[in-house]
């Protein structure tokens, strides 16, 4: 059946667009003025003065663990202790039958120096586990501790750091590797669950615009369970509806004897119509807010210059030969030193491998110019880049002024024509694109998130990094498309439909407004899979 989109603009590969637009066969059949292409419709979708786009592809994004957050004890659209001990205590009643108390969400900026205690979850009678929303850290209580044998004595693992008070017994948080210690302790979620929690996180994407995304871990990492087997199922039994990348996971543990591994992990997934697994996670520090990324200088206040997960010198020999097996690696990078060392890692690779740095939180100036030169891509998380509690009393002064300058360079990038990406990190942060286009333009908190009434929200944070809306909704579609190698992106003859139809044009509002817009209806391959009523 042929679907005439008319009633409102466009977002066009050139730009926004007085047009309509006709959809064949699930394809983009023709973009032109809607007199000429009325004729050969069967069904009018009336865009009533919105903007239609491509489906958002979200570049960073974790949606089967999402899946599972949700299903407990969710406290990520909560802020605060009090807010969080009554959710802890309503799902603790209301699954009196659960052994464990886990799930995630809370925010490092709702506790005095970002870390919660096990004394204020200890009057709970199961062992908690609770994510930090960041995904870098634990909140457990006592009983966790015990379960896992964790003492005063017990040291910290390589890759990770126990919290502990002044007397040295462990306070409840668990840092970075530290986090399996208890983690795989937890209830395994079965298969079911696993597919369950794909099925619920794709159904909120498609709500929220989302067509396509690259799982930023797909393989057993912090208590979790490998996800390769769910997006292999999902795409063969046609669950899966979205196109998805998946990136797998690199064991820091272990060095080039898990790239066979990693080559026939690919192969299961070769041929799926909307899975691949054709990527490579590394991760190469943690965050600052708890001092694991990794710098060039010391920390200010406390010293030291966090983790470099893997050894700079062998990072260079492993990327060389994902590379020569044309593997795209994408890399996690905070802290400076953690970018810089990831491009030295590329240096040589091939750009055609389509390879790409994530959240890039602080960049020096000097390497800002080598992600062109390199063909690097950048992949932006732009909902972190502004003025909230965790960036101004947990980031700010322990970086000091000059290295705080250098965080979330937009602009700068694009600059030297480097080609960019979008993504969110959900859970870490909130999934929807138009909230990110927000921060991007703006460089201030979206009205309606949480952080919005923090004192300093709408103060821009590094103003000179802003960037156009143009520019944030194409890493967000043909950016983030072009990373997963997707045949959709861009409204033009030839793509899939995969569009999404918003409630109003925010390139006719002002940009602090931005952040109202919101999708009406999502379609992929030209059938609708997101009506709001």
């Amino acid at each position: 059946m042929d679907i005439l989109f008319r009633g409102g603009r466009v977002f066009a590969p050139e730009g926004v667009v007085d047009a309509a637009v006709l959809v064949r066969e699930g394809l983009i059949a023709a973009v032109g003025a809607e007199r000429e292409l009325s004729r050969a419709a069967h069904e009018t979708v009336d865009l009533d003065g919105g903007l239609l786009t491509p489906g958002f592809v979200d570049a960073h994004i974790h949606p089967v663990q999402a899946g599972l957050e949700r299903a407990k004890c969710d406290l990520s659209e909560l802020f605060g202790l009090d807010a969080y001990i009554t959710k802890i205590n309503d799902y603790a009643a209301k699954n009196r039958d659960k052994e464990w108390i886990d799930g995630g969400g809370w925010d490092m900026a709702a506790f005095p120096g970002g870390l919660p205690h096990r004394e204020q979850i200890d009057f709970l009678d199961r062992p908690v586990y609770l994510i930090q929303r960041d995904h870098h850290a634990a909140w457990v209580n006592g009983r966790a501790l015990e379960r896992a044998g964790i003492t005063r004595d017990t040291p910290d693992p390589a890759d990770g750091r126990i919290e502990r008070d002044a007397s040295g017994e462990p306070t409840g948080v668990l840092h970075e590797g530290a986090m399996d210690l208890v983690g795989l302790l937890t209830p395994r979620p079965t298969t079911q669950d696993l597919l369950d929690a794909l099925a619920d996180a794709q159904r909120h994407l498609f709500s929220l615009g989302v067509t396509g995304w690259q799982d930023a871990i797909v393989g057993s990492y912090a208590g979790s369970d490998d996800q390769l087997p769910t997006y292999v199922e999902a795409a063969r039994s046609g669950m899966l509806r979205a196109r998805v990348t998946g990136a797998l996971w690199w064991d820091r543990t272990r060095g080039l004897d898990q790239i066979e591994d990693l080559v026939a992990r690919r192969a299961t997934a070769a041929g799926l119509d909307r899975f691949a697994a054709t990527s490579v996670k590394i991760m190469q520090d943690g965050i600052t807010e708890n001092f694991t990324a990794a710098t060039l200088e010391p920390y200010c206040l406390c010293g030291g210059t966090g983790l470099s997960y893997v050894d700079p010198y062998k990072l260079r020999e492993y990327v060389a030969e994902l590379d020569r097996r044309g593997f795209q690696v994408h890399f996690h990078a905070i802290g400076e030193r953690a970018v810089r060392e990831a491009l030295d890692s590329l240096e040589g690779t091939d750009p055609a491998n389509r390879h790409h740095i994530a959240h890039l939180q602080i960049i020096e100036p000097s390497d800002v110019p080598r992600f062109a030169a390199l063909g690097v891509t950048a992949n932006l998380q732009p909902l972190w880049a502004t003025h909230h509690a965790q960036m101004d009393e947990l980031t700010l002064p322990y970086l000091g002024e000059r290295r705080s300058s250098w965080q979330y360079p937009f602009a700068d990038l694009l600059a030297h024509g480097t080609r960019c990406c979008a993504g969110s990190d959900w859970p870490v942060s909130d999934p929807d694109p138009l909230q990110g286009m927000h921060v991007a333009v703006n460089r201030t908190e979206p009205g309606g998130s949480v952080h919005a009434g923090y004192p300093t929200a709408r103060t821009p944070f590094l103003p000179g990094q802003r960037i156009d809306l143009a520019t944030a909704m194409t890493a967000y579609t043909s950016g983030s498309a072009w990373i997963n190698r997707s045949p959709a992106g861009a409204i033009e003859p030839g793509r899939p439909a995969d569009l999404v139809v918003l409630d109003r044009d925010p390139f006719d509002l002002p940009p602090a407004e931005i952040w109202t817009t919101r999708v009406r209806m999502t379609f992929v391959d030209g059938l609708p899979v997101h009506e709001t009523h």
